[in-house]
């Protein structure tokens, strides 16, 4: 008879060609959870996990923020949101050369806070920022490079849907991550502006001078972003400071959304209905990858699958933070295969156990062991740099679907371009990791200082 040990692995390889046969990563988590369970222990004892499983999984009270935030983001949006945002981007660093570029990834900044979601902040700030772009006679690979690329920006800068999923696989405070994220998100903005204006010295046909607004314009665009700042400060500016809890922040934002969106009369009463609909679809997608993701969970761990991959890394010698950059190199390549939720919820409970063990386990606090830091700091650590190479893998040929969202809005232009385009951004986020690998309290310093 095969050992358990087999058999999850057999199972791994087993999702991993439904995956490459595009079966939704939801039911192929499923299929192969129920039929190891099965196999390992039983039909009685699977049909008994299903009494209770997605009871215990979605009344986890922190996954209530989900669809709050996702309620969020498909508010704004419709709101118009995206183009005030442009519009005041593109007064402050329109008359630089490349500025339009630079508003491009300044306005996905902004608009990530608001909404949360990678494609969605590349769809729809494609959409508001290609036409002109393409109108200033930018190079075909600027123009849909910068955006594939200031797509990336929403899964990191809070609130991030991705983040929020991390933290309940991981058992870490969402608040902290959300902290955690402010700096490398900043760093990342401004490493984006940096390449743009080393780009376009390198290439100066790439992008062209911009032209200065007069002071009425700059006045107008500032005073038309004010609520979306108001916004983000409410609500990010509320979880930081300790005024609410994540889910009530979540729902003043939508709150504040919708009245915005009233007012300047974008959310017409059919246009709600969508976006109640578009929300609904959206959360019942990821509730039902997490439900999926717990019954894969519970096999693997039955057959010893992570622990069996700790001790092949622990026992190969090799140092900690050489098993940690493949572990995130593997992440790349996985960024190339599915969307950045799936992969984390796949991934994390593989590699996250690794981590743990090489840090000396859930009570090692001694500094120079392991990581030379406490468990609760590497988990913040760790998923930070998780998603900052997730998002790599949104933009790393051949498969980064940021670019194929960007690609299907122009469609004159070759998606080679668009990968020769965010080549640079690739190059600006290898940077960021390496920094934040060599310095955690980018990432830590925050958090820490808030807690204090």
């Amino acid at each position: 008879m095969i050992d358990a040990l087999t058999l999850g692995f057999a199972g791994l390889a087993a999702l991993i060609a439904l995956i490459i046969v595009r079966m939704p990563i939801a039911y192929a988590m499923i299929l192969v959870g129920g039929i190891g369970v099965t196999l390992l222990n039983g039909a009685d004892i699977f049909m008994s996990q299903l009494k209770t499983l997605a009871y215990g999984q979605f009344s986890i009270y922190d996954l209530s923020v989900l669809p709050m935030f996702i309620l969020m983001g498909a508010l704004a949006t419709r709101a118009g949101l995206s183009h005030d945002l442009f519009r005041a981007a593109k007064a402050w660093f329109g008359w630089a050369k490349g500025g339009t570029a630079m508003a491009a990834v300044a306005a996905c900044a902004g608009f990530g806070a608001v909404c949360g979601s990678s494609l969605a902040t590349a769809s729809t700030m494609g959409k508001v920022a290609l036409p002109e772009l393409r109108k200033q006679n930018y190079s075909p690979a600027l123009a849909t490079g910068t955006l594939a690329a200031g797509g990336v920006l929403g899964i990191l800068i809070p609130p991030s849907v991705v983040l929020i999923i991390y933290s309940v696989i991981v058992e870490a405070n969402i608040v902290t991550m959300f902290m955690a994220a402010f700096v490398p998100g900043l760093l990342a903005v401004l490493l984006f502006l940096l390449t743009i204006a080393i780009y376009v010295r390198i290439f100066p046909n790439a992008g062209p001078n911009g032209e200065r607004v007069t002071r009425r314009e700059w006045i107008g665009a500032t005073i038309g972003v004010l609520p979306v700042f108001i916004i983000f400060g409410l609500v990010i500016g509320g979880i930081y400071f300790g005024l609410f809890n994540p889910t009530p922040a979540a729902a003043i934002g939508v709150l504040l959304v919708w009245i915005y969106g009233t007012v300047r009369g974008k959310l017409k009463w059919t246009a709600l209905r969508a976006v109640l609909e578009e929300t609904a679809k959206t959360s019942g997608m990821i509730y039902l990858i997490l439900l999926g993701a717990e019954m894969l969970k519970i096999f693997m761990s039955r057959a010893g699958v992570p622990q069996a991959m700790a001790e092949w890394m622990i026992g190969s010698g090799l140092p900690p933070f050489v098993i940690l950059a493949c572990l995130l190199l593997a992440l790349i390549i996985l960024g190339c295969l599915m969307d950045s939720l799936s992969m984390i919820l796949l991934a994390i409970p593989f590699f996250w156990p690794v981590l743990l063990e090489l840090n000396g386990g859930d009570f090692q606090l001694a500094v120079g062991a392991g990581f030379g830091m406490s468990s609760d700091d590497l988990k913040i650590w760790f998923g930070i740099l998780a998603l900052i190479v997730v998002e790599l893998g949104l933009i790393t040929p051949p498969v980064g679907l940021n670019v194929f969202v960007i690609s299907s809005m122009s469609d004159d232009i070759p998606m080679s371009e668009t990968f020769k385009g965010v080549m640079p951004f690739f190059a600006a986020e290898l940077i960021r990791v390496v920094l934040l690998i060599a310095v955690p309290s980018l990432v830590l310093w925050l958090p820490h200082l808030l807690a204090g």
